[in-house]
Protein backbone atom coordinates (compact mmCIF):
# COMPACT_ATOMS: atom_id res chain seq x y z
CA UNK A 1 0.00 0.00 0.00
CA UNK A 2 1.26 3.44 -0.87
CA UNK A 3 1.61 5.65 2.18
CA UNK A 4 -0.98 8.38 2.28
CA UNK A 5 -1.03 11.62 4.21
CA UNK A 6 -4.48 12.64 5.31
CA UNK A 7 -5.94 15.71 6.96
CA UNK A 8 -5.38 15.67 10.70
CA UNK A 9 -7.97 16.32 13.37
CA UNK A 10 -7.10 18.90 16.03
CA UNK A 11 -7.65 17.41 19.49
CA UNK A 12 -6.34 17.53 23.05
CA UNK A 13 -6.06 13.77 23.68
CA UNK A 14 -2.73 12.26 24.81
CA UNK A 15 -2.74 9.41 22.28
CA UNK A 16 -3.65 9.26 18.61
CA UNK A 17 -3.77 6.03 16.63
CA UNK A 18 -4.19 5.85 12.86
CA UNK A 19 -5.06 2.61 11.12
CA UNK A 20 -4.99 2.09 7.36
CA UNK A 21 -6.74 -0.88 5.77
CA UNK A 22 -8.45 -1.82 2.54
CA UNK A 23 -11.19 -4.07 1.26
CA UNK A 24 -12.77 -4.86 -2.10
CA UNK A 25 -16.52 -4.47 -2.49
CA UNK A 26 -19.15 -3.75 -5.11
CA UNK A 27 -22.07 -1.34 -5.00
CA UNK A 28 -24.53 0.53 -7.14
CA UNK A 29 -26.45 3.74 -6.61
CA UNK A 30 -30.00 3.17 -7.91
CA UNK A 31 -30.72 6.76 -8.88
CA UNK A 32 -30.74 8.46 -12.27
CA UNK A 33 -28.63 11.20 -10.69
CA UNK A 34 -25.81 8.66 -10.21
CA UNK A 35 -25.13 8.26 -13.94
CA UNK A 36 -22.84 5.29 -14.62
CA UNK A 37 -22.81 4.47 -10.91
CA UNK A 38 -26.36 3.12 -11.27
CA UNK A 39 -24.77 -0.08 -12.57
CA UNK A 40 -23.07 -2.58 -10.28
CA UNK A 41 -19.35 -1.86 -10.09
CA UNK A 42 -16.53 -2.45 -7.64
CA UNK A 43 -13.79 -0.60 -5.83
CA UNK A 44 -10.85 -1.34 -3.62
CA UNK A 45 -11.71 0.96 -0.75
CA UNK A 46 -8.85 2.31 1.34
CA UNK A 47 -9.81 3.26 4.88
CA UNK A 48 -8.00 5.39 7.43
CA UNK A 49 -9.24 5.61 11.02
CA UNK A 50 -8.11 8.18 13.58
CA UNK A 51 -8.72 7.07 17.15
CA UNK A 52 -7.81 9.14 20.20
CA UNK A 53 -7.91 8.82 23.94
CA UNK A 54 -6.18 9.72 27.18
CA UNK A 55 -5.87 6.24 28.68
CA UNK A 56 -4.41 2.98 27.41
CA UNK A 57 -5.89 -0.43 28.13
CA UNK A 58 -4.21 -2.94 30.45
CA UNK A 59 -2.08 -4.21 27.54
CA UNK A 60 -0.81 -0.72 26.73
CA UNK A 61 -2.99 -0.25 23.64
CA UNK A 62 -5.39 2.54 22.85
CA UNK A 63 -7.15 -0.23 20.87
CA UNK A 64 -5.68 -3.32 19.26
CA UNK A 65 -5.19 -2.70 15.52
CA UNK A 66 -6.38 -6.25 14.81
CA UNK A 67 -9.81 -5.55 16.34
CA UNK A 68 -10.31 -2.60 14.01
CA UNK A 69 -9.31 -4.52 10.90
CA UNK A 70 -11.47 -7.51 11.82
CA UNK A 71 -14.49 -5.30 12.45
CA UNK A 72 -14.43 -3.67 9.01
CA UNK A 73 -12.64 -6.13 6.74
CA UNK A 74 -14.63 -9.20 7.78
CA UNK A 75 -17.90 -7.34 7.28
CA UNK A 76 -17.33 -5.66 3.93
CA UNK A 77 -14.54 -7.43 2.03
CA UNK A 78 -15.78 -9.14 -1.17
CA UNK A 79 -19.39 -8.16 -0.58
CA UNK A 80 -22.05 -6.06 -2.26
CA UNK A 81 -22.58 -3.05 -0.02
CA UNK A 82 -26.21 -2.73 -1.10
CA UNK A 83 -26.88 -6.14 0.48
CA UNK A 84 -25.91 -5.03 4.00
CA UNK A 85 -28.83 -4.18 6.32
CA UNK A 86 -27.46 -0.72 7.11
CA UNK A 87 -27.93 0.21 3.44
CA UNK A 88 -31.47 -1.15 3.02
CA UNK A 89 -33.08 2.29 3.19
CA UNK A 90 -30.19 4.40 1.83
CA UNK A 91 -27.71 4.18 -1.00
CA UNK A 92 -24.19 2.95 -0.15
CA UNK A 93 -22.39 6.11 -1.18
CA UNK A 94 -18.84 6.68 -0.02
CA UNK A 95 -20.11 9.35 2.36
CA UNK A 96 -22.61 7.01 4.01
CA UNK A 97 -20.07 4.18 4.09
CA UNK A 98 -17.68 6.46 6.00
CA UNK A 99 -20.44 7.37 8.45
CA UNK A 100 -21.38 3.71 8.94
CA UNK A 101 -17.77 2.70 9.55
CA UNK A 102 -17.49 5.46 12.16
CA UNK A 103 -20.60 4.16 13.94
CA UNK A 104 -19.29 0.57 13.97
CA UNK A 105 -15.87 1.64 15.27
CA UNK A 106 -17.32 3.98 17.90
CA UNK A 107 -19.64 1.21 19.15
CA UNK A 108 -16.63 -1.10 19.51
CA UNK A 109 -14.59 1.55 21.31
CA UNK A 110 -17.34 2.18 23.82
CA UNK A 111 -17.04 -1.43 25.03
CA UNK A 112 -13.45 -0.71 26.09
CA UNK A 113 -12.70 0.36 29.67
CA UNK A 114 -10.33 3.12 28.50
CA UNK A 115 -13.08 4.71 26.32
CA UNK A 116 -11.18 6.01 23.26
CA UNK A 117 -13.08 7.76 20.46
CA UNK A 118 -12.97 7.64 16.68
CA UNK A 119 -12.45 11.24 15.54
CA UNK A 120 -12.16 10.70 11.80
CA UNK A 121 -12.84 8.13 9.10
CA UNK A 122 -11.46 8.54 5.61
CA UNK A 123 -12.73 6.34 2.82
CA UNK A 124 -10.83 6.45 -0.46
CA UNK A 125 -12.96 5.08 -3.29
CA UNK A 126 -10.56 5.76 -6.17
CA UNK A 127 -6.99 7.03 -6.43
CA UNK A 128 -8.35 10.56 -6.90
CA UNK A 129 -11.44 10.63 -4.64
CA UNK A 130 -11.95 10.25 -0.93
CA UNK A 131 -14.44 11.26 1.76
CA UNK A 132 -13.65 12.45 5.28
CA UNK A 133 -16.24 11.82 8.00
CA UNK A 134 -15.85 13.59 11.33
CA UNK A 135 -18.54 13.16 13.97
CA UNK A 136 -20.10 16.19 15.60
CA UNK A 137 -19.91 16.76 19.36
CA UNK A 138 -23.47 15.49 19.69
CA UNK A 139 -22.38 12.09 18.35
CA UNK A 140 -20.35 11.53 21.53
CA UNK A 141 -23.24 12.23 23.93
Amino acid sequence: MMQQFYPSVPHAFRFELNKDMHFSAAHFIPSEDAGKCQEMHGHTYFINLTICGNELDTTGFLIDFKLLKNLIHKKYDHSVLNHHPEFESKFPTTELLAQQIWQMVENLLQTSANQPHCLQVIVRETPTSYVVYRPSKEDFQ
